[in-house]
């Protein structure tokens, strides 16, 4: 097959790009500055540079035609600001591709995220079906959410459109980086409090791989959450401290420490302008059960993710091998 990936140089995007190479694909990666990536040197592909906000960028630079789409390209910011460029990127950019594929009368996988979904909780996952509790309504989660509006409303439009949820990924090939940021973060040593809630921890080279399958194998309208090991924060940043042999947490965080960092957080945005990372949207996210169930996408996509541990051993070492953490 001729398969487009956007987001071609993310972590997700890089890891699908490497496994439908592997598995006898063509590839076209898309993203803004893909012929000048590291990431894709020295790979088979054909490397398109295109905004996928932008409709006329993205079908000048496409080719005539392809077999089937990967929609991975996202911006990411887990926060209250950056309202627009989330919209632009999550929100526009599904609904151009989504354009491209229906004309082009070509399957959709569009990669959407578990905080699409509602939250489980300390006592029991969610999966597709589930109704309950909401994700906290931050820029990340309110444009996931647009995203997956839009892949929803041109599937009833009769696109052929599967979507895919990935959890918490880690991975080899996270150049940029970006869930990986919490490994480097902590590799020195953690805070005293961890969030008190908890995230699916999966492979980004397993969730690559159902995401092909899906791609080939999915009925259309089909949805499929690719998570992993419902761990807690507290256990996986100790996890990572102590694959460092530095500082664990003490603690899981309790409301007036949350409630007292993230007002912080947000003051330094209204004074600074930039928002950071310990901002009031993130601490209340970090606050949630984000744990949930891939029974179905175990069913029908032949999807397992491999142990926890094992991704953060691998993820780290990658980043060691590739000098963005020391090998001591």
């Amino acid at each position: 097959m001729r398969i487009v990936v956007t987001g071609a140089t993310g972590l997700l995007g890089n890891n699908v790009v490497r496994a439908a190479i592997d598995q006898g694909h063509d590839v076209i990666a898309v993203s803004r500055r893909a012929s000048q990536d590291k990431s894709l040197s020295g790979l088979p592909v054909i490397p398109v540079d295109a905004d996928i906000a932008d409709r006329d960028s993205l079908r000048h630079a496409m080719p005539s035609s392809f077999d089937g789409l990967i929609h991975c390209a996202a911006h990411i910011h887990i926060g209250w600001t950056a309202r627009d460029t989330s919209d632009r990127v999550n929100i526009l950019g599904t609904r151009n591709v989504l354009e491209l594929t229906s004309e082009q009368g070509v399957r959709c996988v569009h990669v959407s995220s578990v905080n699409a979904l509602p939250v489980g909780t300390k006592d029991g996952v969610s999966d597709e079906d589930s109704s309950g509790d909401p994700q906290i309504p931050c820029t990340y989660v309110l444009s996931k959410k647009g995203a997956e509006q839009e892949a929803l409303a041109a599937l009833d439009r009769g696109a052929d459109v599967v979507i895919v949820y990935p959890g918490f990924m880690l991975g080899p090939w996270d150049w940029k980086p970006s869930s990986g940021r919490m490994i480097l973060d902590l590799s020195h040593g953690a805070p005293p409090m961890a969030p008190s809630g908890g995230c699916s921890v999966c492979d980004a080279r397993d969730v690559a791989c159902a995401t092909l399958r899906a791609l080939t194998d999915a009925p259309k309208g089909g949805r499929y959450i690719l998570a992993g090991e419902n761990w807690t924060y507290f256990r996986l940043w100790s996890e990572i401290a102590s694959r460092f042999r530095s500082r664990k947490p003490w603690i899981a965080m309790r409301p007036p420490g949350r409630w007292l960092i993230g007002t912080i957080g947000d003051i330094v945005t209204k004074a600074t302008g930039r928002e950071p990372i310990f901002n009031s949207a993130a601490l209340r996210m970090g606050a949630q059960y984000h744990w949930y169930s891939s029974q179905r996408a175990a069913k029908a996509l032949g999807y397992h993710s491999r142990p926890a541990s094992q991704s953060l051993d691998e993820t780290i070492a990658w980043f060691q091998e590739n000098g963005m953490l020391d090998r001591r």
